[in-house]
């Protein structure tokens, strides 16, 4: 395999081409944008994907369609760019010319105080308005989960956001308007090259194909892999990490592709959460409250399904649901593949089923039986945006008034995403009854011997699990669905 080789990135930022030969594997959009480019519109408050005050969009083909998403500035990479056109608050309005209609409309509703998160809430209402010109509260509020807001109140943004649509013609906008001339500009970039730049202490790559990334990862397998950044991007900017060389795998289609077939769903490992959103909704709904609570919607487009599995994480938002669903992944070294089994990846601590060189291709998620009952629950300290304390998959198939199958998995109770062994086997063959319940509670001290930190304590993780059990069997007694707590009061949902 014959691979053709540049040593610079291109991308388009605002109104402008960006060619650069000279990039540091750590150095952050945001660094970039207010150092080395001068636009301080775009702010730095939290420097780890959390506030939005940084918030861009950036526009990319998938299929040869031009999309725009929010993203974090303080997270991604510039060596993940190549290819793509990013979008700044400074952009949206020129020096002499009337404000852009989002950022009228923060003016007009008196939705901005200091201003400091106010660039990120107008980037995040831009890339809202341009999917969908009139969103309700929910949409909105949805859609601002991952920015901030410290004295102005959200009901003003909100306001602001509603009358977007009022002020300007979203058909006019030049993202939307302008939109084939600036894909065709994206087209003419991408080459298909393998992307090379810096030395050996200092060095990232951008594969030209998911063949040549294989290749690339065997003769580099210490290298670090960045798909989404939402967790690399903090061992820079928090724990000052040396990652190089890096691999970046963003621009990669081959890795964002999903199919469904007659059994299941297969989703390529770069696919992002927002992308895999509406397919699991589709077919899979009982997920569709734990993928809008992962981080904020920056986040979301950022981060990828791939990425959650293979960083091994016990509080990973995913792996407790896949795992309850009977997921499997597949995993590549060079043009070898092998299926395991996504409950047996996780062995330990930090340590997964992944041999040196290795990576995982794609997540395989069957379809749920028509005898069995799902829910997925994720416990934190705030609704929006925030990191599992405990996060549990149930997946209960019931027959003549018995339990059939059990599959319930853990996430925040042990070292890596678990199953609850134990109680499974309680469960299995026993009438589901309340009787039952109670004593396959009693098995989760054999299941799980959580830790305390400052999300939870150990005692506080072990009553939430059990409760979990519980409130799901409540669940398959009431005809109204989940009964939880909706601002002030509790109502069936």
């Amino acid at each position: 395999m014959t691979i053709q080789i540049r040593n610079t990135i291109r991308f388009i930022l605002n109104h402008r081409l960006v060619e650069l030969a000279d990039v540091s594997p750590v150095q952050t959009l945001l660094d970039f944008l207010r150092i080395d480019r001068n636009l301080k519109g775009t702010k730095e408050g939290c420097a780890e994907g959390d506030c939005g005050a940084c918030t861009v969009l950036i526009g990319r083909l998938l299929d040869g369609k031009l999309k725009y998403e929010s993203v974090n500035a303080c997270i991604r990479f510039v060596g993940s760019l190549d290819g793509c056109h990013i979008v700044t608050v400074d952009s949206l309005a020129q020096p002499a010319g009337p404000l852009h209609p989002v950022q009228q409309a923060m003016v007009d509703t008196h939705a901005s105080q200091c201003g400091f998160c106010t660039p990120g809430f107008v980037m995040s209402l831009y890339g809202l308005w341009m999917e969908n010109s009139k969103p309700s509260i929910a949409e909105i509020e949805k859609a601002l989960q991952g920015n901030l807001c410290r004295c102005t109140g959200y009901a003003a943004i909100i306001r602001a956001a509603e009358a977007i649509s009022t002020i300007g013609d979203i058909g006019k906008d030049p993202l939307v308007a302008e939109r084939d001339r600036i894909a065709g500009e994206l087209a003419a970039l991408q080459d298909g090259r393998r992307v090379e730049i810096g030395s050996e202490t200092e060095r990232f790559i951008l594969p030209g194909s998911v063949d040549d990334f294989a290749a690339v990862l065997e003769a580099n397998p210490k290298a670090t892999i960045v798909a989404g950044s939402t967790d690399v991007g903090l061992w820079v900017t928090k724990f000052m990490r040396d990652i190089s060389p890096v691999i970046h795998l963003t621009h990669l289609e081959e890795l964002r592709r999903i199919t469904v077939d007659a059994d299941g769903v297969t989703l390529g490992a770069g696919v992002s959460y927002a992308e895999a959103y509406p397919v699991i909704v589709a077919h899979f709904p009982e997920l569709t409250e734990l993928w809008d609570r992962i981080g904020g919607q920056q986040v979301r487009n950022m981060g990828t399904v791939g990425g959650n599995i293979a960083n091994g994480s016990p509080i990973g938002d995913t792996p407790p649901a896949l795992i309850a669903l009977g997921a499997a992944i597949t995993l590549r070294k060079g043009d070898r593949r092998r299926t395991v089994v996504l409950e047996d990846f996780f062995i330990a601590y930090g340590k997964q089923d992944r041999e040196p060189g290795e990576f995982v291709e794609s997540v395989r998620i069957p379809f749920v039986s028509d005898k069995a009952r799902v829910a997925v629950y994720k416990v934190t300290k705030r609704l929006d945006e925030d990191i599992t304390a405990v996060c549990g998959g149930f997946n209960i198939a019931f027959e003549a008034g018995r339990v059939s199958d059990a599959i319930i998995a853990f996430g925040g109770m042990a070292a890596t995403p678990k199953r609850a062994a134990h109680v499974e086997a309680v469960l299995k063959g026993a009438e589901w009854n309340e009787e039952t319940i109670e004593r396959a509670v009693a098995a989760f001290d054999q299941d799980f011997t959580p830790l305390t930190d400052w999300r939870a304590s150990a005692e506080y993780r072990q009553l939430v699990a059990k409760n979990l059990l519980r409130r799901f069997y409540l669940e398959t007694q009431s005809s109204g669905g989940q009964l939880r707590l909706d601002r002030t009061i509790a109502v069936a949902v």
